[in-house]
């Protein structure tokens, strides 16, 4: 008789997060291979759909901060790209499409406005969580699209915690929270934790990503095709698109308990729960 270990138990740890309402969301320009203006694009059920994934984290017992949003930026709803936290320290963003690039100075002073001091604007081209995903040991950061790689020398210098580079190959996955997330951050008696998209890496990186991550949640193409890579955990409750049944699966049976979202709306900009979810760390 096989005997199957049981999934460990996985403790949710409450997060704070900084979102912005899409009053203002259109898809009005094409910056990556999910956009398309020719296609009708609703505000208002953009609105409704984010309204729903606020309070699916507020639910959880998490604190959502809000940024309003400016007229003219539609895809300042994905806050994710403006900025990354670690330990109190904020490290802006500098955008790629200058479509994007006035986001970056509204979020830099709500940073200011909400008391924080220790706040670097980079020289680099940095789109910040959208590139970077902290594991609680090592800071991942994606280059292949939008972040430059020299972004992340100035990432660990900002910060001051290690980086780990990794080169991402196919357009469809331009930023690597579009094709890893992390499912739990490490502890002193647990390593790291992720879910990953292999095919959405260069040969080297997806040999760096087993090394790191022996155990990590594998998704497929259709796992990464609806998003489900662009999720949210709190190191037990996973946020992720209602497409993302085959993750899901995997995820349940590895202790984690999905929780899905309809972000179908948004994803016409190319974006999912995580790209509006930018995460304070102090």
């Amino acid at each position: 008789m096989t005997v199957v270990d049981p999934a460990p138990v996985r403790v949710p740890t409450t997060r704070r997060y900084l979102m912005c309402e899409p009053r203002h969301f259109a898809v009005e320009y094409a910056i990556n291979p999910w956009m398309d203006p020719t296609k009708p694009a609703s505000a208002e059920r953009a609105v409704e759909q984010w309204k729903k994934l606020r309070d699916t984290y507020r639910s959880l017992g998490h604190t959502v901060e809000e940024i309003a949003p400016v007229p003219g930026l539609p895809d300042m709803v994905f806050a994710a790209n403006s900025g990354t936290v670690v330990d109190g320290r904020v490290l802006g963003s500098r955008f790629r499409a200058p479509q994007r690039a006035a986001e970056a100075d509204h979020f830099r002073r709500w940073f200011v406005e909400h008391g924080y001091r220790d706040i670097v604007m980079p020289a680099q081209i940095n789109e910040a969580e959208g590139d970077f995903a902290w594991t609680g040991q090592v800071l991942l950061a994606g280059t292949g699209f939008r972040t430059d790689p020299a972004a992340h020398a100035e990432a660990q210098e900002v910060l001051g915690v290690p980086v780990v580079s990794l080169r991402l190959t196919d357009p469809r996955y331009y930023h690597l929270d579009t094709a890893l997330f992390v499912l739990a951050e490490a502890t002193e008696s647990r390593p790291a934790h992720i879910a990953y998209y292999p095919e959405a890496f260069s040969a080297g990186s997806r040999r760096v990503l087993a090394r790191l991550f022996p155990d990590a949640v594998l998704a497929d193409t259709a796992d990464a095709e609806s998003f489900g890579l662009n999720a949210v955990s709190d190191g037990r409750n996973v946020v992720l698109p209602v497409e993302a049944t085959g993750l899901a699966d995997r995820l349940a049976a590895h202790g984690y308990e999905p929780v899905f979202v309809d972000i179908s709306e948004l994803r016409k900009a190319g974006g999912g729960p995580k790209c509006c979810t930018l995460e304070i760390r102090k």
